[in-house]
Formats: C-alpha cells, structure tokens, sequence
C-alpha cells in the first residue's frame, strides 16, 4: 500500500511539472493560435512575427469593459496603437448563452457602435485561445513584441473599479510595455494581477 501511494504521488508530481511547465509565462514564447474573426478571415498569431500584438479579452456585458468603451479610452488606445503598426487583437470568450456571447454580424455592429478599431474581433467561443492564455478576467490584456515573446499580462491599468473617473489619473500597464520595449528598454512593470469580470466560459 505503501509503494502505490508512493507511486501515485510521483506519477501526481510528474503531471503537475508537466503542466506548469506549459503555463503562459512573461519572457517566454507567447503561444500561437488560430482565429477567425468577426469578418471571417482567418488570423494566426505567428504570422504577425515582426509585430508588436496586444490581446484584449472582452465582453460587452461586463462593467468592467464598458467603463473602457464607454469612456471611449479603449478605443483610442487601439487607434493609437494600430496607427503605429501594433496589431491590435480584441478575444471574445464568451460561450454561447453567456454574457458577453456575441455572433460575428452581433460584434460586426457593436464595433461600428463603439467606433472601436481593432485589428479585428477574433471570435473564441470555444474557449480555445482563452485557455491557451490562461485568460482569466475582461479585459485581460497581453502584449507581445515582434520576436513573439509575451512581454507583458495582466490589467490594463492600476485602478481596478468600474469608474470611468479613475482612467485619467491612471497608470496604463499597456501603453507602459509598448513605450518601453520600443524604446529598447526592459518591461517595468511585465505582470499584474488582472481585473474585471470572469471570462464566460463554457461550462462556468
């Protein structure tokens, strides 16, 4: 009895190793996928190789991401981004029958709505971009430079509320990574703790 248990705690140990070893982790290679956007095309992660990419998990039913869409500090933080040759990638997790769930025409409008200006909506019901990411909460904001390395996860900023008022005196963790890494410095701040609602996945 005493030899099984050994045996199934090694066995335990070797599958907890083998997972974490698999984790997103800052400074290694951020994990390529496939998508297909809310216009129908097809986008992999390692064709942007060469590029700054910034992920955007999000949710429209989520307070958290309406206080940066309705603000409209989302939105200019992806038209200021873009017009600098960052792609711009915004995830939508959400299963079906969840919030924040949205059909490509469903998103195709919204966008037009919020006048947001992403690369493109990638549609992930699934789950499968956002597991890969360990995409926890929206937003949940990933950068990644030109070598494809993640340079940076977490928050999108420093104030975790649903306040519109918090964004102008905020410290944008984003903005922050693109600055620094373009100006050849290292990442300050490359991880913080995200904020905002769960990510609705299948079967939460």
């Amino acid at each position: 009895m005493i030899r099984k248990s050994f045996l199934s705690l090694g066995m335990l140990a070797a599958l907890t190793v083998t997972f974490v070893a698999y984790a997103v982790r800052v400074g290694n290679a951020a994990p390529d996928f496939t998508g297909t956007d809310s216009n129908g095309k097809t986008h992999k992660l390692s064709d942007y190789r060469g590029k700054y990419v910034v992920l955007e998990w999000t949710n429209n039913g989520c307070p958290y991401t309406q206080k940066h869409y309705e603000s409209g500090n989302m939105q200019a933080l992806q038209k200021e981004w873009t017009d600098k040759g960052v792609v711009w990638l915004t995830v939508l997790s959400s299963a079906p029958g969840e919030q924040g769930y949205m059909t490509a025409l469903q998103e195709n409008t919204y966008v037009g709505k919020e006048r947001a200006a992403p690369t493109a909506a990638i549609l992930d019901p699934t789950g499968t971009i956002g597991h890969a990411y360990e995409a926890k909460t929206t937003p949940h904001m990933f950068v990644i430079d030109p070598s494809g390395k993640l340079i940076y996860a977490g928050a999108i900023d420093d104030h975790a509320t649903t306040d519109p008022g918090d964004i102008k005196s905020s410290k944008n963790y984003v903005s922050d990574a693109l600055n620094e890494s373009m100006a050849g410095k290292t990442v300050a701040t490359s991880y913080t703790r995200p904020y905002g609602c769960s990510v609705k996945y299948a079967g939460n």
